[in-house]
């Protein structure tokens, strides 16, 4: 019988020419996508991200279909992307796309350092070069990187991808830690006085079926909606490694489920011990895990509801964890046996996205919640509710088309994101996996943004931040915990300005411009004020 059932499983795959590999998540083809879908034209899921090139492809080709609710701007954009995708989209169709492409555009007019296909083998391949230079606090800083992005099929169900890419920032100025700042954290590979140089790789191995996808991989994953952080899963920690599985049971039903290997930065004192080399000890960090499964509800089109779970653990790979439709809450219960220090650190969400259901509009909101304590609302000197939220909207085409407005607020309780174990903290290699701005913050932000024709755009945004006091992994246990903004607090007032020009597919032009304003409490609860001003222009190759 079990027999049976693998080889229909089998056969039941390659009947269904379908195969997988995920978009990055930096691509600009999620905007575009995002605001069709905002406007009612497709309907687009993308609650979890990179989604896969095929699924864009099938939207793409949706798009093509209605092209006479397109604006002149939009089938522009639509041209321009099927050519991107034109690979998978000859495969949909079960087109012969055997070719090989040296420097030159490929069969669907798409510029291509190298491709090859046949009815086995298929491969894209693609330079990463970059430069940026401006002013940074008053100094010269620049920025350069390269590096190499390929990606292509196996057969018929199995997709591969690879990301290299090594930076390098040059000034005085230089954030060397990247902590409070929407930019993605780094793991140093070297450090000088005016220079740091790191590097970042993503890989993915995936094989798919008719109603599902099985992954390995280290990518970055995003959770959710919001332009400003998002709460669950963002890329502010460097990638990870992790399984992933994503299955489609109806059009109104869809499951997730991740299970991660993430870097403590926490030393193993039991294993740590001295080598032939005179002072020198091996250092062996302890094992730290994340595991994560949702659902997400379609109850109507443009509408849809997400329920997740997560947990942080440690010590040892628990078999539990593994089991994708297993209650992690419980599981943390049943393991620990009430010892503190073998609990896992787990977490609740959930999340709404409406989209045209008020005409060119999309409405949003995201709730996580770390600990909640229900004997709290009757006991007030219980009370611990670590939760965030976010909630959000954007208006596009209205007055004027190719605008779009976008409003958000986000508010993190104390002690969200933290524990007083050090080694189930929600954060890999040192950042939070969630939003950049931690707990005991708020934020605002608005931004307008505008798209003058294919592939320019330019965004004018402000944002503006309250931060309180930073606890210790020791007060984080405390009851009750202190209120929102407690302990001496900082503000934080943005202004920016961006324009990006798509020139041809990947090779982009940037101009940004942002002025920070700092406002610090001190002891004598006076405020001191500074401020950072950044301008910086760049040319590169590659989604960055």
């Amino acid at each position: 019988m079990v027999k049976n059932i693998f080889l229909l499983l089998i056969a039941s795959a390659s009947i269904a020419f379908s195969q997988v590999v995920y978009e990055p998540i930096h691509s600009d083809v999620y905007t575009f996508m995002d605001l069709m879908a905002q406007k009612g034209v497709i309907q687009f899921h993308d609650e979890i991200r990179p989604v896969s090139r095929e699924y864009i492809a099938k939207k793409l080709l949706e798009l093509k279909e209605t092209g006479s609710e397109l604006t002149d701007l939009e089938k522009e954009e639509l041209d321009f992307y099927l050519k991107d995708f034109g690979m998978e989209i000859a495969n949909l169709k079960n087109k012969d796309s055997s070719s090989t492409t040296i420097v030159n555009a490929d069969p669907y007019d798409r510029i291509r350092l190298f491709a090859y296909g046949d009815t086995l083998f298929k491969v894209n391949v693609s330079p990463i070069l970059g430069y940026e230079t401006g002013k940074l606090g008053g100094a010269k800083y620049s920025y350069r990187w390269n590096g190499l992005y390929l990606y292509g099929y196996l057969g018929n169900n199995i997709g591969y991808s690879l990301r290299f890419q090594d930076n390098s920032e040059d000034g005085t100025t230089i954030d060397k830690t990247k902590n409070f700042t929407p930019n993605t954290g780094i793991v140093l590979s070297r450090t000088d006085l005016n220079n740091i140089q790191y590097d970042d790789i993503e890989a993915n191995l995936a094989y798919n079926w008719s109603w599902g996808e099985l992954s390995v991989g280290k990518d970055y994953l995003n959770w959710g909606y919001g332009q400003s952080g998002l709460l669950v899963l963002s890329d502010k920690a460097p990638s990870f490694p992790f399984i992933r599985l994503d299955m489609r049971f109806t059009s109104w039903l869809s499951f997730n489920y991740i299970h991660a290997w993430l870097n403590s930065g926490i030393i193993d004192s039991t294993q740590l011990y001295s080598t032939s080399l005179p002072g020198l000890k091996n250092t062996v960090f302890e094992n730290k895990f994340f595991a994560e499964h949702s659902l997400i509800l379609t109850p109507t089109a443009g509408l849809d509801i997400s329920l997740g779970e997560s947990i942080v653990y440690s010590n040892q790979l628990q078999l539990s964890y593994l089991i994708p439709v297993m209650f992690f809450f419980s599981v943390n219960h049943y393991l620990s046996e009430n010892n503190e220090g073998a609990r896992g650190n787990s977490q609740f969400f959930m999340s709404v996205s409406s989209k045209n259901q008020i005409k060119n509009t999309h409405l949003y909101g995201t709730l996580f919640i770390d600990e909640l304590s229900l004997e709290g609302i009757f006991n007030p000197a219980t009370q611990r509710n670590q939760i965030g939220f976010t909630l959000g909207g954007s208006v596009t085409d209205l007055p004027v088309n190719n605008i779009t407005f976008t409003l958000e607020y986000t508010k993190i309780y104390p002690y969200v994101y933290n524990m007083y174990n050090s080694t189930i903290t929600y954060q890999n290699n040192g950042y939070i996996m969630g939003d950049w701005i931690g707990d005991n913050a708020d934020l605002i932000y608005a931004a307008l943004n505008y798209r003058f024709l294919r592939g320019l755009q330019s965004t004018l945004w402000v944002q503006y931040i309250r931060k309180g006091a930073e606890e210790t992994a020791v007060q984080s246990a405390d009851q009750p915990q202190p209120p929102f903004l407690f302990g001496l607090r900082t503000n934080y007032s943005y202004f920016g300005f961006n324009a990006k020009y798509e020139i041809i597919h990947e090779l982009f032009a940037s101009l940004q411009y942002q002025t920070t304003k700092i406002s610090a409490e001190q002891s004598n609860l006076a405020y001191v004020d500074s401020r950072v001003n950044q301008f910086t222009i760049g040319l590169y190759y590659g989604i960055h």
